[in-house]
């Protein structure tokens, strides 16, 4: 059977925000794992359209396209586009889980929830001649699944190629966070099993590694154990982490003595109501200097998260935010305006309270301001938001967060990673036209290397997206 699977591109790509780097970094694993339970004899091609251009001229007997918010009227056009042709086409992923009446007619079959369990039941359905319209995910266990289909991505065009994820979901339930319809009706956070996550991670090449889970230290005794596994692999890897996960325990000093390098934490906002009202509750009462300080320590560079927008905020946030953010010596910043994703507590109070302006998908994107503010009107929240990236990534604040750490590598470093990450577009362009951002990946290694305060240099990969 021939089958044809789909990461359409979100709206951003065709934006002016659009940053061909950030969406070359890896390769999402959606598709490649679900690939997996596919027959060895099927003809598989996997395409992501933030790195290639779509062939659209091919004839696949089934297509399987995921689906995000701000990718879903795209994929609906391309769903529309197979099925003109004949072809039988699936439609799964946040977008339909969280919408699937929205979903449903663009496609013969949906998912809703993660498909490790449906999916192969449903290629059974269909070569019986027996799919189901819809297929509703009941087993949450991914134990016993197989390996990711990787000869299916194209890794040249990725600046780190080895993407993985070991873990599904996340322990907490955040108001804006989308993800929370994805897992709803059963566990909202599992792992695989640790001898299998090693397995995986020792079948990939060269050293750098970039965990997609939401929340890599999340289980203390899988986390544990998988870094335990891990010492003597020299890797150098990323993820992400709750300012109460590195606070917490030993775990954090178990994940850079495994080659943790950078991690990506969500603090999202500095003022304490903001907090309450986004029921982040891991962040409550939780020192984030001592965060920082131990990660510093421990030679891990920082990817902070911020969110613009909540009912407490007022004008000074955007000023207060990025100075806090210079001033502690962050790497790389995330900054985001609020967004409400259908499905979660966010979008169904605002839904209720008449704050929700509309329903284009396009442009629920962080980017855009989607809803009636409190506190900020819609022009000055877009306004500071967009000042917000300009001035943390400006020559002078790069500089001046640099000169934050005691150790002049350090400085150097962070100098250097921060610079590089934002301020060379069009080089970084440059080299993915010209199809060699693969094999800039040993020299970003050896020269964006970490230090710790006593000085020692270690490998670190390339900063996380921001």
């Amino acid at each position: 059977m021939k089958i044809k699977m789909i990461l359409p591109a979100l709206t951003e790509a065709k934006s002016p925000y659009w940053r061909p780097i950030k969406y070359s970094l890896f390769p999402p694993l959606g598709l490649a794992t679900l690939a997996a339970y596919c027959n060895a004899e099927d003809e598989i091609e996997l395409q992501d359209e933030h790195v290639e251009v779509l062939n659209l001229d091919d004839e696949p007997q089934l297509v399987v396209i995921q689906v995000y918010i701000t990718n879903a009227f795209r994929a609906y056009a391309l769903a529309d586009h197979y099925r003109n042709k004949g072809a039988y086409v699936c439609l799964g992923g946040l977008h339909v889980s969280s919408l699937p009446d929205e979903a449903l007619p663009y496609a013969d079959s949906i998912f809703i929830g993660p498909a490790e369990d449906t999916f192969p039941q449903f290629l059974k359905d269909f070569r019986k001649g027996d799919a189901k319209r819809v297929y509703v995910n009941s087993k949450r266990d991914i134990e016993g699944i197989p390996p990711v289909r990787r000869d299916l991505i194209k890794r040249h065009l990725y600046l780190v190629p080895n993407s993985i994820v070991v873990s599904r979901g996340c322990p907490h339930h955040c108001s804006f966070c989308y993800k929370d319809a994805f897992f709803e009706g059963g566990k909202s956070f599992y792992t695989q099993r640790v001898d299998a996550a090693l397995a995986e991670i020792d079948r990939l090449p060269g050293k750098h590694l970039y965990f997609l889970d939401d929340h890599l230290l999340g289980n203390y005794k899988f986390a544990s154990a998988l870094f335990e596994g891990m010492k003597g692999m020299n890797r150098v890897f990323q993820g992400a982490s709750t300012i109460d996960a590195i606070l917490r325990g030993d775990l954090i000093e178990k994940a850079a003595m495994a080659g943790l390098r950078s991690v990506f934490v969500g603090f999202e906002t500095l003022n304490e109501a903001n907090l309450h009202q986004s029921n982040k509750k891991q962040n409550l009462g939780k020192d984030y200097q001592s965060a920082i300080e131990r990660l510093h320590s421990l030679g891990i560079m920082i990817n902070g998260s911020f969110v613009f927008g909540l009912d407490d905020d007022d004008k000074d946030v955007f000023s207060r935010t990025v100075d806090w953010a210079v001033q502690n010596a962050l790497t790389t910043a995330t900054f985001h305006i609020l967004t409400p994703y259908p499905g979660t507590a966010l979008f169904k109070t605002m839904e209720q309270q008449g704050r929700l302006l509309h329903r284009n998908w396009d442009q629920y994107d962080t980017r855009q301001v989607v809803y009636k503010t409190v506190g900020l009107s819609a022009e000055e929240l877009k306004k500071g938001y967009d000042w917000s990236y300009k001035s943390f990534y400006s020559w002078s604040n790069i500089m001046k967060a640099s000169l934050q750490h005691e150790n002049i590598k350090h400085k150097i470093k962070h100098f250097t990673y921060a610079g590089g990450w934002k301020k060379f577009e069009p080089l970084w362009n440059f080299i993915i036209k010209t199809k060699g951002l693969n094999g800039m990946l040993p020299l970003l290694e050896a020269i964006l290397s970490k230090v710790n305060n006593r000085g020692k240099e270690v490998a670190t990969p390339f900063p996380a997206i921001a």
